[in-house]
């Protein structure tokens, strides 16, 4: 038996799962301690309601993606207004430093997966299918070398990928709080701070001291101040839309956000062009909608979570998928931040390297979005983790893919 949601109840069940977890972290000191992302904890929650469901009754609940998808689009958008390229260049060495440590962890997830793979005596697609593909990649790379990997001659590919893809989302968020939590403990980089204070400074979002004083609003200047911001996140929406269809025209294939945020960047560039068109762009009120966004898109994404698809996993398969998160968390924590600097937005960048590792970018943000929410805002990571993630991952690991295919077949 299959029960289908609309939208309306997908968007429902999301919201409610982000509402039981941040009711859990606000109960549960180790959700607190460890950073876990309240959409994450409730998300897994009501995912393993309808696991049970699925189990015990034989009930499939399907759930639609038209609100979850444009909750991730207006996230990237808004990410997109905070890339001030004067910024950017202020903080270049992180940015070149990230991606080369993001090449290199997608390269060793291939070798890992293959080279276990081979000493189980599996198909090589099948360590392909379990390699960056899910793991950097996610379930957009998934289903766009599913396939490819079928026509190869791997039956099963889209369910083998997509449950891996799974498994990272989860293992991800699981694993980049804590991680860059400990790190942050262990070396004496910050001391909690109240909610109160670090909310100011997210909702800034810019790495000037002004920007970041508290304001004093009417009720209908603040009203007038989201509504120009969510005019700008629409009018750079809409302008994305036409990039993303002449990117299309490339032959690569780019996360379907890319388009927005490129637009959104332009638009944040051109108009800071003059100091005082910047003022008119509402960054400060853009960001908040923006990480409003990210928060239910990853509650319904959560919730959303077909968890008796890693039932299925062969044991090899559970083998490669445990090997790539212990690489991971080792790779990160004495690789990654070290040579990001030991410091503070170092630790921020190594959870953001976690979920975008293992799971996908909004992972990445909600991950050091639950270490600074504990701590406080780090300018750099916010900046230099999305473009990252949106550009640079995905061209760099459908490089490395169509290499280790051509080079196994």
């Amino acid at each position: 038996m299959v029960i289908t949601l609309d939208m309306y109840a997908s968007a429902g069940v999301g919201v409610a799962a982000l509402l039981l977890g941040m009711l859990l972290t606000r109960k549960i000191p180790f959700l607190r301690r460890y950073c876990i992302p309240a959409p994450v904890s409730g998300g897994l929650i009501v995912s393993l309601l309808t696991l049970v469901l699925y189990i015990i009754a034989g009930v499939e609940c399907k759930f639609d993606g038209t609100v979850k998808d444009l909750c991730m689009m207006l996230f990237f958008t808004s990410v997109g207004f905070q890339c001030d390229l004067k910024e950017l260049r202020k903080g270049g060495r992180p940015l070149i430093v990230l991606t080369a440590l993001v090449a290199v962890l997608i390269i060793v997830q291939n070798f890992i997966s293959l080279g276990i793979a081979k000493g189980l005596g599996l198909d090589p697609l099948v360590g392909m299918a379990a390699g960056s593909i899910p793991m950097s990649g996610g379930h957009g790379t998934s289903g766009g070398f599913s396939p490819l990997l079928e026509e190869m001659g791997l039956t099963g590919a889209s369910s083998i990928t997509m449950a891996a893809a799974t498994f990272g989302l989860v293992a991800g968020s699981l694993l980049g709080g804590p991680l860059g939590e400990a790190l942050i403990r262990r070396h004496h980089l910050a001391e909690p701070s109240s909610p109160g204070n670090v909310l100011v400074s997210v909702e800034a979002g810019e790495a000037s001291a002004s920007a970041r004083q508290v304001r004093s609003l009417s009720k209908e200047d603040a009203f007038r101040g989201y509504l120009v911001g969510a005019c700008m996140l629409m009018i750079a929406m809409a302008l994305g839309s036409g990039v993303s269809k002449l990117l299309a025209l490339t032959g690569i294939t780019f996360p379907t956000y890319f388009g927005s945020l490129l637009a959104a960047c332009a638009l944040r560039n051109i108009v800071g062009i003059s100091p005082k068109w910047t003022s008119r762009l509402n960054v400060a009120e853009v960001v908040s909608i923006g990480d409003i966004s990210l928060q239910l898109f990853l509650g319904m994404a959560m919730a959303s979570l077909r968890l008796w698809e890693l039932a299925s996993l062969a044991l090899p398969l559970a083998l490669i998928l445990a090997a790539q998160v212990a690489f991971m968390a080792l790779y990160a924590a004495f690789v990654a931040f070290p040579l990001l600097g030991r410091n503070y937005d170092g630790a921020v960048m190594v959870s953001g390297l976690c979920g975008f590792g293992l799971g996908a970018t909004p992972n990445a943000m909600a991950n050091m979005s639950a270490v600074c929410f504990k701590y406080r805002y780090a300018v750099n990571p916010f900046i230099v983790v999305p473009i990252i993630g949106a550009m640079f991952l995905d061209i760099i690991n459908t490089g490395v893919i169509t290499i280790f295919l051509n080079l196994i077949h």
